[in-house]
């Protein structure tokens, strides 16, 4: 799954963590991108990368929620597109089950425009500070 502009994607991409949608996270990959997770999973290709999402959201993500912070999007001609997009994410659950609290993380994301729309090449989605 693709989507249609760059800036559609942090919505997407909020959208789809929300409701812990594994596929529809790894379809805005292409098949060869790269992704380092809050975490810190490096995951290589749409498989792995669908396959560490799935573990997180199930693990110490699986009541977080983000929300959309600053962006800033910079066009690289018109074939591709830098991403920076702040979130602010709650609902995170240490292993004993206690509340993490709140944090603020940045997706940084390298997409490219292929023949059904954008897609990620690149991405990383870090805790800020």
């Amino acid at each position: 799954m693709s989507f249609g502009t760059p800036d559609q994607f942090s919505r997407a991409f909020s959208l789809a963590w929300g409701s812990r949608d594994v596929g529809t996270l790894a379809a805005m990959f292409a098949e060869d991108a790269d992704l380092l997770t809050l975490t810190g999973a490096w995951a290589e290709g749409r498989k792995a990368i669908a396959d560490v999402l799935a573990g997180e959201l199930a693990g110490a993500f699986a009541r977080a929620k983000l929300v959309t912070g600053r962006t800033k999007l910079r066009g690289l001609g018109t074939g591709g597109a830098v991403l920076m997009q702040r979130f602010v994410l709650s609902g995170i659950r240490h292993a004993d089950g206690s509340d993490a609290g709140r944090v603020g993380a940045v997706l940084n994301a390298v997409m490219v425009a292929g023949e059904d729309g954008w897609e990620v090449v690149s991405a990383s989605f870090t805790v800020e500070g």
